[in-house]
């Protein structure tokens, strides 16, 4: 790295808030003023609500992090005028495995990865460990699918290592679905080589050949970036005839983040779900033997190979939105309280209000009260609680959010993502989306709490997959906790968020 750069973060959200501009300003008064410096671009550091945003060092200073700049303040800046107003640093209650490297390093240069002890870990399985030993040390890390199940990775492995087949696949799901939630996104476009590391290790591992990136067209940089990634590794020797990897494009439909419906639309088919077992480690993509996990999954695994499984710890990314100061991108050990996230890593709510819940999972999660802020986040907690940790979407909600109007949003959601094959999913999610409009229309009677309850019941039993069995959450989760705001809606004609009955 240049004694002397700036880096621009330049994912979507970057992008978005005009980064493009300040990157390409900087380029030509560099270029003009004939300094001494490298402009680099990066990917996000997690801090979106900060973007435009640039890290500066000059000579033996310590970088410092400016918030949204515009090209006129980063020429400035370059020209040695101060703005202490525009600096902030990164939260030291974040810890960094997974998003090491993004907002570091250029996404775009396989250099930059190779000199952050890239590609050393897929070296050191092959020579060092062996396929036994490097599942024995992602057993040892404890490390569990981040897609939403926490499914242990090692055993999704062994399951399908034992296998005695001539093809076997391991698939990337970039699938990444929740409203509000875009941590998969920020890795593909910040770090895209740590995800392929990480395929590299799993492939070789069970002892497959060939590996799919399979992500939502709608994430176009992230596509462009990986596809980079992968010409570079074959410019490199790094892929090619004994393993490779191919990218195939979503059409945006959620329920293909379901792994034996995403193996259905790699395979040209409609993304329609499938009774298991068989599961997708014995009989996946073409029938044959295959591994699914997601970005987050596959990015800590060369970390934990490099760096051994017996000391690693747990992070969680979650995608921090609703109604918080410092909404972006947070990464935190796993056992970290809700409180601490919002309040010493989000800056708590905005505008003198009162937070009311959070919600965690997207629409498979539940919606948690502020009374259990002080729980800590990991799988057995939220559980415990109605909700579950999920692909990591966290929705902050203050006093002006109402329970009902929340939980009808969800639902209406999966009424239009449901693929339809299975009744309970189908017919459940609109009754739901039913029953929960006249609530808020003050339309409801007594009786429509109970029948919430019984459709939510039949929906967890009998629907095929887990769009419908977790579809219920946000109903039930509602319910459990703010039954009472229910309860107003239909006997008192009363929203206290004001939010219903002018829909």
């Amino acid at each position: 790295m240049a004694k002397n750069y700036v880096k621009i973060g330049m994912s979507s959200c970057g992008i978005a808030a005009g980064a493009d501009e300040v990157y390409q300003a900087l380029l030509d008064f560099a270029k003009e003023k004939n300094l001494d410096i490298e402009i680099k671009k990066v990917g996000c550091l997690g801090m979106c609500w900060a973007e435009p945003l640039i890290e500066v060092k000059i000579g033996d200073e310590k970088p410092v992090i400016y918030r949204n700049v515009n090209k006129d303040i980063a020429i400035k800046i370059l020209e040695n005028e101060v703005f202490p107003e525009l600096k902030i640093k990164e939260n030291p209650k974040q810890k960094k495995i997974v998003l090491r490297n993004c907002g570091k390093i250029d996404p775009e240069s396989i250099e930059d990865y190779l000199e952050n002890q890239g590609y050393q870990a897929i070296k050191k399985a092959i020579s060092e460990l062996g396929k036994e030993k490097t599942i024995e040390e992602i057993k040892k890390s404890g490390l569990r699918g981040r897609g939403g199940a926490g499914f242990p990775t090692w055993l999704k492995w062994t399951n399908c290592r034992k296998v005695n087949a001539e093809q076997k696949y391991i698939i990337c799901n970039g699938d990444e679905g929740d409203p509000g939630a875009y941590m998969d996104r920020s890795i593909l476009e910040g770090d895209p080589h740590s995800v392929i590391e990480g395929m590299m290790i799993a492939g070789y591992a069970i002892g497959a050949s060939k590996g799919y990136f399979y992500i939502r067209a709608e994430y176009p940089l992230a596509v462009e970036r990986v596809q980079k990634a992968i010409d570079q590794c074959h410019d490199r020797g790094l892929l090619g005839d004994d393993f490779d990897l191919e990218i195939r494009l979503g059409a945006g439909a959620f329920v293909c983040g379901e792994e034996t419906a995403l193996i259905a639309s790699i395979e040209g088919k409609r993304g329609y779900p499938r009774p298991r077992p068989p599961y997708p480690a014995i009989k996946g993509l073409w029938g044959n033997p295959t591994v699914i996990n997601n970005v987050e999954t596959l990015a800590n695994v060369p970390y934990i190979i490099l760096n051994g499984g017996e000391d690693f710890e747990n992070t969680k990314v979650f995608a921090l939105t609703g109604k918080i100061k410092y909404s972006g991108l947070v990464e935190v050990p796993i056992g970290t309280t809700l409180k601490e996230i919002i309040e010493d890593i989000g800056g708590g709510i905005p505008n003198n209000k009162q937070i009311k819940a959070v919600q965690t999972g997207g629409p498979s999660g539940g919606i948690i009260p502020k009374e259990y802020l002080a729980h800590p986040v990991s799988y057995e907690s939220l559980e415990e609680l109605g909700s579950i940790m999920g692909s990591g979407g966290m929705i902050v909600m203050d006093e002006d959010d109402c329970p009902v109007d929340v939980a009808k949003f969800f639902t209406k959601f999966c009424v239009e993502e449901s693929c339809g094959k299975c009744s309970p999913c189908r017919i459940g999610t609109s009754q739901l989306h039913r029953i929960l409009k006249k609530i808020s229309k003050g339309k409801a009677r007594d009786k429509d709490l109970p029948q919430l309850k019984r459709l939510c019941f039949a929906m967890q039993q009998a629907s095929l997959c887990g769009l419908g069995q977790t579809a219920p959450n946000p109903v039930l989760s509602s319910l459990r906790y703010f039954e009472d705001e229910y309860k107003e809606h239909i006997k008192e004609g009363k929203c206290r968020a004001g939010k219903c009955f002018n829909k």
